[in-house]
């Protein structure tokens, strides 16, 4: 089963220990903007490189094609 960009983000939430208000916070945004976005499972690139960062991690978005490139 695949996980959606939301599950992942809550995943690294819970292990970081940070709330979604606290993630709000981070990014400057407010936690009604944040909590739309995990129910339509809509980050844009940007805003999950700025999730990373706010989290202290890191994110890598690319396609593998068959061959195992990644793009």
């Amino acid at each position: 089963m695949k996980l959606t960009m939301g599950e992942k983000i809550r995943i690294l939430l819970k292990r970081k220990n940070v709330t979604i208000i606290e993630l709000s916070k981070r990014l400057g945004t407010t936690n009604q903007n944040m909590a739309n976005k995990f129910k339509r499972d809509n980050f844009s690139m940007n805003e999950l490189e700025a999730i990373a960062e706010a989290l202290d991690c890191e994110f890598e978005g690319y396609f593998v094609d068959k061959n195992g490139d990644r793009i």
